[in-house]
């Protein structure tokens, strides 16, 4: 029996591999740790100590609405525009096109949330004060337009948006990359068999991408939730919790919050804004878990093996 002979390079490459690794959860345990040392004395402090002079549970409920349904509205809007273009991309597009076009996606997810949020609150917001007012008169019955339509267009529905732009670039490369990995067999035999390239795609790509655009959906939501600038910069928000996205007020996110308040804070209520941080990071902690979970999943891994 012949002995594995071992390369220093190897060696040394494995080394730093695990090196890495073991920062990484270092790094996250040390994020973890701070938030919740210097979050809890927030969370236990009286309503009287704290400058939002309410418990830390009335204080927080309404920021974790309003960061679970801007980011749940940003999804519903961005992932069948990302699973349109990528599926463009992948299987209808010229090569000559599809090339430019994935470049042109990929290079949007390098442009910063501050120039966003400055072209959602100056060019954006604007621009949705009529057809608000439209939404109001004709589907006011709906509590989602309910109104009274803001004047500024500042509202959770041009937040929501925004995101939706943001996190396009990220859903749209991962589903590109999921639909390229169909076995090119199961496509050529669902064309020989007389199938149009729709029913291919429906009968032969979307099956096998099912777990993988659900993984990029949670991995795009896990990126909306942590969203600070240009949520800030967009929304015009008044704590509460309503589930009406053109009326001028509107539920805050957690991650706007921190960034509003932190400098004018002081004492228990830093603190406060501190668990509120801790309050996020748990929640994008268990949504980036779950999208873990769905990649590796033994089903999917066994359908890569083949």
């Amino acid at each position: 029996m012949s002995k594995t002979i071992q390369r220093p390079g190897d060696t040394i490459f494995r080394g730093l591999a695990q090196s890495a690794a073991f920062v990484i959860l270092v790094t996250l345990a040390a994020v973890a740790l701070f938030l919740t040392a210097k979050g809890i004395p927030g969370i236990t402090a009286d309503a009287d100590q704290v400058k939002h002079g309410t418990t830390f549970a009335t204080f927080v409920i309404p920021l974790v609405f309003g960061t679970l349904w801007a980011a749940l509205l940003a999804l519903v809007f961005a992932t069948p525009i990302a699973i349109g273009v990528a599926l463009f991309i992948s299987h209808y597009a010229p090569r000559r096109l599809s090339g430019p076009i994935g470049y042109v996606i990929d290079l949007l997810a390098a442009v910063p949330s501050v120039v966003f949020g400055a072209w959602g609150m100056m060019t954006l917001a604007p621009a949705m004060q009529g057809p608000y007012a439209w939404l109001e008169e004709n589907l006011g019955f709906i509590p989602l337009f309910a109104g009274p339509a803001s004047s500024t267009g500042r509202t959770m529905l041009t937040a929501a948006l925004v995101l939706a732009i943001m996190i396009l670039p990220i859903m749209t490369a991962l589903c590109r990359e999921i639909f390229l990995q169909t076995p090119r067999l199961n496509e050529e035999a669902a064309l020989a068999l007389g199938a149009t390239r729709w029913e291919m795609v429906r009968m032969s790509v979307f099956p096998h991408a099912k777990s993988g655009i659900i993984s990029a959906a949670m991995l795009s939501l896990g990126r909306a939730l942590g969203e600070t600038m240009a949520v800030a910069m967009v929304l015009s928000a008044s704590g509460i919790i309503t589930f009406n996205v053109i009326s001028s007020t509107n539920p805050s996110t957690i991650a706007a919050n921190i960034a509003l308040s932190f400098n004018e804070a002081s004492g228990l209520t830093v603190n406060a804004l501190i668990a509120t941080g801790l309050v996020l990071f748990v929640i994008t902690f268990a949504v980036n878990f779950a999208a873990r979970l769905l990649i590796g999943s033994p089903k999917r891994a066994k359908g890569a093996k083949k």
